[in-house]
């Protein structure tokens, strides 16, 4: 009888600890994501904008698509490489990003089409892209988008987005 007592007590401290731990870091995770998403498709929103003013349209139109929510959420797996790099020269910080963000663009971009059909961006009239997915002469944006992460990121962790108590 005893050993069920203990099984039992087990069970009520072990049982309700995994499931807190689990479902506490999904859901952090997925506040973080929708976080990265909608910021993604703000700052999308925003350049596109800034395109449209230096082509001289005055009605600043500006545009994303449905599909860039996720792949700009992707940003939450940015957070373990940032807690590993932080320590590193900004340039190099912000190379790493730069790569990681193409990558990830190119993945993306690819994936969207071939599987989808769909292709929310367009690169080819560029002389700087790669297959019309990426587009080279947005490095120094990608770079500054990924430092910009950082302190985002540092923000979260201070507001305790990370942690829900």
């Amino acid at each position: 009888m005893k050993s069920k007592n203990r099984i039992a007590e087990a069970k009520s401290i072990l049982f309700p600890f995994i499931l807190r731990l689990f479902f506490t870091h999904t859901i952090d995770m997925t506040i973080r994501f929708i976080i990265y998403g909608l910021l993604g498709w703000c700052l999308e929103v925003f350049w596109t904008g800034l395109g449209s003013l230096t082509a001289g349209q005055s009605d600043l139109r500006a545009w994303t698509s449905l599909w860039m929510f996720p792949i700009y959420g992707l940003a939450i797996f940015l957070e373990p490489i940032y807690d590993k790099i932080k320590d590193w020269p900004i340039i190099t910080r912000g190379g790493i990003y730069t790569l990681l963000i193409f990558s990830v663009e190119y993945l993306t971009g690819w994936l969207l089409l071939n599987t989808v059909g769909v292709f929310p961006w367009d690169y080819s009239h560029s002389p700087f892209s790669i297959n019309g997915i990426i587009r080279l002469d947005y490095a120094p944006a990608w770079f500054i988008v990924g430092l910009l992460f950082e302190r985002l990121y540092e923000l979260l962790k201070e507001l305790n987005i990370d942690y829900i108590d």
